[in-house]
């Protein structure tokens, strides 16, 4: 395509805080920035002055900066980051105290509340003065196993306040799920809702939970959230309390907010773990701070009474990501529940109902949507809806279209792409400029990303592995229970010594911004050439037969082979013409080397609970390996419907 979808009105750009920031650093430090391209030059060049200009831009509260940026700034790991400051994640989160908004929930069509910003710090206050009351206190680990629900933030700030640690996941997790991670951290307290809704069906938690407690001899503290119903019958869970009558217990107002290094152990985020126990990746405070705000404020142009939505579970980074959103002084807008319940308008209506300003989602849900025919842009105003942004997998180009096509035109679609690993981004969006189908637009300020060929040269324009070159706040301070770093050094380093390897298989564009082609351990292999599956995807899913798909390597006759499933419509039942039309559009569209020597039709694709397709999971089923860790997929019983194939032995 030689012309973009969307460009910026002059207005837009010179409204944008991006802009802001760029004459605000220029002035600063002498330099001149005509575009983005020159303000990402000198971030990477100048990382002190430009992390010194984003703390100040971002007006972190903090009680110490010191005059020190970064310490030991060529060691990948090892860098050490404002290391004489001293802050507090929370108090930069709760730093609005007025009567406006701070977060509006959506409990599907069961549940609608919403909660000021004053309402916000009186209930911290008080949970934080309950959970001192019980012992917490700074390097205490406290676990949410809980849906999307304003009490899940109030826990996390109430926690993070006295410097105790926060790990979640949401409560679609089964009780081994749940001991998987939450036994490696040893938590002190469990915060837990009696029930969710999905589906709009009423689903309880306490049974599972009389099954995990036995396995966290650690929990001293047991609190359960009323969700479902008013008041749980909490017979069984010995010691256990009511969130409500835990906040009524406290006198609330001024909170006394622990201040702490700017690496203090912030959050224990968990890789999906599909292949093995979950890794337990620590996340600092100001380091998870300073990048959510760079990311927000910058790349997302989230300013100050913007509402802001991101359709997941607090068991996904991305969850993590949108609360940060309170430090921009923004209304979150909390969904919990399935997506398209009672169908696929509801996240539209929310959209509307409550003037929301970044509509956040999964690249699933957008071609879901397409699918499905909805078709907002005839149905919903939209009218304050400025950003969309799509992480999870990557966002093909006919999806960048349906977006434009059917639910708004003058928009900034960002299609956004990091992880667990750095809780925030290393390509995304950049509202200064066009919106390329296919593409994301930037890699992230400060961040020296860059695309390896096998042997660590850099590469423009051909496909490879994306790295970071240069040291970043975000990186994890370690994993959990891991005192030589050695899992830490092993996850990241070991391809590229020095430089972080992060599994993607991508390239950069001519337009500077970058393309996703999967991960690179699910990178298929046929004759030694290397294939993104989302190349596959892209094409096999166009198609209206087929809703989704998935493709793996099978290790055949000393090769490889690329083996297509794929789910049709309701209905449907493959034949030998629809395998012909699938393989001949891949082979038009890509080349013949990524046609499927098998395609086979199945019922269902295994997922994690954060959504994304497990490649590496299907691979070991059709080769009669062991899954390990099948709590961490939301739909394990798919694996079964893989297994024994005989269109795979021959």
């Amino acid at each position: 395509m030689n012309e973009p979808l969307w460009r910026p009105s002059e207005e837009r750009r010179k409204a944008a805080n991006l802009t802001a920031f760029m004459n605000q650093a220029g002035e600063r430090w002498g330099a001149a920035f005509g575009d983005y391209e020159a303000l990402y030059d000198w971030s990477v060049r100048e990382p002190e002055k430009f992390w010194l200009s984003m703390w100040d831009f971002a007006a972190i509260i903090a009680e110490t900066q010191g005059q020190r940026v970064v310490v030991d700034g060529d060691k990948m790991p090892g860098a050490q980051w404002f290391p004489d400051a001293r802050l507090n994640y929370a108090e930069n989160l709760l730093r609005r105290r007025d009567g406006g908004d701070a977060m509006v929930f959506w409990g599907e069509e069961k549940v609608r509340r919403r909660l000021s910003f004053a309402e916000l710090h009186g209930q911290v206050s008080r949970f934080a003065q309950a959970l001192k009351a019980r012992g917490i206190g700074e390097g205490d680990r406290v676990a949410g196993y809980l849906p999307n629900m304003p009490e899940t933030i109030v826990a996390m700030l109430a926690a993070t306040s006295l410097g105790a640690i926060w790990s979640s996941c949401s409560p679609d997790f089964g009780a081994q799920g749940v001991l998987d991670r939450f036994g490696q951290i040893a938590p002190k307290a469990l915060i837990a809702a009696e029930g969710y809704y999905y589906g709009g069906k009423q689903l309880d938690c306490l049974d599972k939970l009389r099954q995990v407690l036995p396995g966290l001899p650690s929990v001293e503290t047991v609190i359960i959230v009323a969700y479902t119903r008013e008041r749980a019958d909490l017979d069984g869970l010995s010691g256990a309390e009511h969130y409500s009558d835990v906040i009524a217990e406290q006198p609330g107002g001024e909170i006394d907010f622990v201040s702490l290094p700017f690496n203090h152990p912030l959050f224990i985020m968990f890789s999906s773990g599909t292949t093995g126990v979950p890794k337990c990746i620590t996340h600092g405070a100001g380091g998870t701070l300073i990048q959510h705000i760079k990311e927000h404020v910058l790349h997302t142009d989230i300013k100050e009474n913007d509402r802001v939505f991101y359709f997941t579970t607090c068991g996904w980074m991305m969850w993590n990501w949108l609360v940060g959103a309170l430090a921009s002084k923004a209304t979150l807008l909390l969904y919990d529940g399935a997506p398209f319940h009672p169908d696929g308008n509801v996240l539209f209506d929310y959209a509307d109902a409550e003037a929301m300003t970044l509509f956040g989602t999964s690249a699933k849900f957008i071609d879901a949507a397409n699918k499905a025919g909805v078709a907002p842009i005839k149905t919903h105003r939209l009218e304050n809806l400025r950003g969309m942004a799509s992480t999870g997998s990557p966002l093909a180009p006919e999806s960048f279209e349906y977006v434009y096509r059917e639910v708004k035109k003058d928009l900034h679609l960002a299609s956004i792409s990091g992880g667990t690993d750095i809780i925030s981004c290393f390509a995304l969006g950049n509202p200064l400029a066009p919106v390329w189908p296919g593409e994301l637009q930037a890699r992230g300020l400060g961040m020296r990303v860059d695309v390896f060929d096998d042997d660590g040269n850099a590469i423009r324009g051909e496909k490879g592995e994306l790295v970071c070159t240069a040291p970043f706040p975000s990186m994890p301070v370690s994993f959990w229970n891991d005192g030589d770093g050695a899992k830490y050094r092993a996850a990241y380093f070991e391809r590229f010594p020095g430089i972080w390897h992060h599994g993607d298989y991508v390239a950069l564009t001519e337009h500077d911004g970058m393309i996703i082609y999967g991960r690179s351990d699910a990178v298929l292999n046929p004759g030694g050439v290397r294939i993104g599956t989302a190349e596959i995807y892209r094409q096999v899913e166009q198609m209206a037969e087929v809703e989704e798909a998935i493709c793996v390597g099978q290790d055949w006759q000393g090769d490889v082979r690329v083996v297509l499933f794929v789910r049709l419509r309701e209905g449907l039942a493959i034949d030998d013409e629809l395998v012909n039309r699938i393989r001949a559009r891949i082979r038009a569209e890509c080349t013949p080397r990524h046609v499927p020597a098998r395609v086979i039709q199945v019922a269902d694709i295994p997922r994690t609970r954060s959504g994304k397709i497990t490649e590496l999971a299907v691979r070991a089923v059709i080769h009669g390996q062991e899954v390990k860790n099948q709590e961490a997929l939301a739909n394990p019983e798919a694996l079964d419907l893989y297994a024994g194939l005989d269109a795979l032995s021959k």
